[in-house]
């Protein structure tokens, strides 16, 4: 009688098993990187509107308007909504100006300062 050398049925399937489980492995860490990409370039795009908000502000040379205020703001193709709070401080002479970017889907980055008189 001839010996059949081989693999078994079981041993085939548990290879099968332990190859599918590292290729999902593969796939969820692919994707987490991926994700984690897109949301540096959104914090990034997110800050240069901040940010231009902030300095149109300091550039107009007064005291800003204690309230809020929305603008809508492009970059990279990407519309984002800038909400500037501008609120009052214990000193006169500050205001404490908190700009929050959001994009359709949540808030990105929110920058806080204190501007003066100048």
């Amino acid at each position: 009688m001839k010996r059949w050398r081989g693999f078994t049925l079981v041993e085939v399937l548990v290879a099968l098993g332990i190859v599918s489980i590292a290729l999902v492995a593969g796939l969820q860490a692919s994707a987490a990187l991926t994700n984690n990409a897109q949301r540096q370039s959104d914090v990034l795009l997110a800050h240069l509107c901040a940010e231009n908000e902030l300095t149109r502000m300091r550039l107009a040379r007064q005291m800003p308007p204690v309230g809020d205020s929305q603008q809508d703001c492009e970059q990279a193709g990407q519309l984002f909504q800038v909400r500037i709070h501008v609120a009052p401080t214990p000193n006169p002479s500050f205001r404490r100006v908190d700009a929050q970017v959001t994009d359709t889907r949540a808030p990105i980055l929110r920058l806080s300062t204190i501007m003066g008189r100048f």
